[in-house]
Parts: C-alpha cells; structure tokens; sequence
C-alpha cells in the first residue's frame, strides 16, 4: 500500500480507480460532490457499497474499514479509547476545534496509510468477508452452467466454506429430498421428514452448528445440481425448501453465522417465486438472459 508525503491531485472517473486508497483521494479532491452534508456517515456508507461491490464481483482486495477491521483497530489505539463506536461516529465525537470530521479523516487516514507503510502485515489472500457475493440479496442463488457453480464451489471451500453437495435430480418425490438432506447433514433420529421439521433442523444447522459437529470454518453452503427436475416433479417442495433455506440463513446472519445456498438448474429460463421475501436471482455472471444461451 504505497503512501506519498502528498496526496494524488488528478481528478479520473471513480471507475479508473485501482483501490479504495485512490478512491478516497477522489472524494479528498472533491468533498462537496462525493459528501454535500460534510458527514463522514455519509463516506462510511460509500466504503460499505464499495466493500460489497468488492463481494459482488469476487474481487480480493485488501479493506480496512469494515468496523472491527485494522483502520478501526488503529484509530482506538491512537486516540487511547475502548470504545464500540465506528470509525466515522469516533473521528466524528473526537473531530478539534477549527477542523471538521472529513478533515480530520483524511489526516487521520494520511497518518494510518505511513503507519501500516512503516509496519506491513502480512495478509492472506482471502477476501475480509467471505462469501458475500452470494448472500447480498437471497442467500440463494441459481446457476445455469455448471462450471460457474463448480468454481463458486471451490473459491467458497478455498475461503474455508463446509459444501454439502446435494443431487437434486435424483428426488422424484418430497420424501427423496427429506431423506437425502437429512441424510447429508445427519439430523437426528427423529426428524420427521416433513417441511415443518426440516425447517426446524436446518435451522439448528445454520443457527448453531452441526448434529455431528463438522467443522464449518467461515461456514455452510449447500450445492444443488439439477435441481429443475426436482421442481418439476415436486414443484411446491422445491419452493418451500428454499424459502426455508432463506429464512434460516437469514436468521444465522444475525448470529453472524453463514448458510449459503447455490442451485443448479439446466433450464435457463426457471423462475421461483421470491424466497424469505425476496426474489432468487441468476448469478453476476448468468445474469442477463443472452448469457444463458449457447
């Protein structure tokens, strides 16, 4: 992360921006366009879009401005606090007399960029949260060729994901998917194979961990292939099981646990109702309908 004693001074499109360092030196330049109200929790929110953007696209990039990343960490131990606050809410409540909170970020930031220069840490190549770029929007996202999902599979198991590979293809009836899940997450004797109880076990799996305490690392992710044959054969059933894996994903999340689920299907063209009141979206790379033919 190269520091300068002078910040750059040439104005570009934010799209020729190489990294979140030369996008900041854009807002530096021009405040009163990035920021009309002079807020710093208005450039925290830019950096959040900027970070998920990152997810959404799988672009590994070094961030530090999520809250407990090194930024944050640095800022405390500089001002001598303990505090939970952001880094925008800190510098805000901290910000002297005759400056103002963008002001004081970006001298702050000036000073945090010759710090981390004069003391490098060695960093993994692994995104700071991994795997967003598949639960911004459902937790559920469909693939049309399976390659594309092959190789979600292995960045989510290289970012150290548990995948439970399931072959939906192979369940002609409701009772086909009941025993096959449980089967591959080992619920308990006593599940009674039916909606409501699946519900109830995969949301023990995504809330607090496995019935036989594999470990999941940064987390779960349960890999569907062929899955519109199971939607034709059990329409209803294929519905419900993602609306259930949805909604207990999202519960997870609250308890900043991970449950993602990617589906398989070979028709380009499948449509599912929305899933834990949202829609299931294609991925980035299938998005369009022309990126699904041929």
């Amino acid at each position: 992360m190269p520091i300068e004693d002078s910040p750059q001074n040439t104005v570009k499109h934010w799209q020729d921006c190489t990294d979140v360092y030369d996008f900041l030196e854009q807002i530096r330049l021009r405040p009163g366009m990035w920021l009309p109200d002079h807020s710093l929790r208005h450039l925290e929110a830019l950096l959040t879009g900027y970070r998920v953007a990152l997810g959404v696209h799988a672009i590994d990039e070094p961030f530090d401005f999520w809250p407990e990343e090194r930024f944050t960490q640095w800022l405390h131990e500089s001002l001598g606090t303990s505090s939970s606050l952001s880094w925008a809410a800190e510098i805000e409540r901290t910000t002297p007399a005759g400056s103002n909170p963008v002001e004081e970020f970006f001298r702050l930031l000036d000073e945090y960029r010759r710090h981390v220069a004069s003391k490098p840490t060695p960093r993994t190549s692994k995104a700071g949260f991994p795997g967003i770029e598949y639960m911004g929007n459902t937790f559920v996202t469909l693939f049309w060729r399976q390659r594309l999902l092959n190789q979600a599979v292995q960045r989510l198991e290289d970012r150290d994901f548990r995948v439970v590979r399931l072959a939906a293809g192979q369940w002609s009836t409701e009772q086909d998917m009941h025993h096959a899940i449980a089967a591959a997450l080992q619920f308990p004797d006593y599940y009674g194979r039916n909606l409501d109880a699946l519900n109830d076990c995969l949301g023990d799996v995504a809330c607090y961990g496995g019935y036989d305490d594999s470990a999941e690392g940064a987390g779960l992710v349960l890999a569907f292939t062929d899955y519109d044959r199971f939607a034709a054969d059990c329409p209803e059933a294929a519905q419900a099981l993602l609306d259930i894996i949805a909604d207990r994903a999202r519960h997870a999340a609250v308890l900043q646990r991970r449950l993602i689920c990617l589906v398989h299907s070979n028709d380009p063209d499948i449509q599912f109702d929305p899933v834990g009141a949202m829609p299931v979206m294609w991925n980035s790379d299938e998005w369009m309908d022309a990126n699904r033919r041929g």
